[in-house]
């Protein structure tokens, strides 16, 4: 019997998965004086939860990167429709001279497996 639940745990454990958003981080303006290179419409993706990609032979300030990276795992889960972050997707670098603005954009979801978060 013991073994009748330990196999019913098993096949709910592999049947439990955590359904993220996969993201773009675009260069939506620059406002001032741009100094690191990036470009309106640059961009990075976040897929897979952790997996941040970007075109060949293309950068990302690792400034820019810095102010975005802490609101990323927000973004990916899906929030309450009165959550600011339903519909405020905008976030500003942090160098005062460039006044560089991203936007974070839902591109699609990954449905993982939670045993493979942590």
């Amino acid at each position: 019997m013991s073994e009748d639940r330990d196999m019913a745990a098993d096949t709910r454990a592999e049947q439990r998965r955590t359904e993220l958003y996969d993201l773009r981080v675009v260069v939506d303006r620059i406002e001032g004086r741009s100094v690191c290179g990036l470009r309106p419409g640059d961009h990075f993706d976040l897929t897979c939860s952790s997996r941040i990609s970007l075109p060949e032979g293309r950068h990302f300030c690792l400034y820019a990167l810095s102010a975005v990276l802490p609101l990323l795992p927000a973004a990916q889960r899906a929030v309450a429709a009165g959550d600011w972050l339903a519909t405020d997707n905008e976030v500003a670098c942090p160098d005062p001279e460039e006044r560089l603005i991203m936007r974070i954009e839902r591109t699609g979801t990954a449905s993982i497996p939670t045993e493979e978060l942590t």
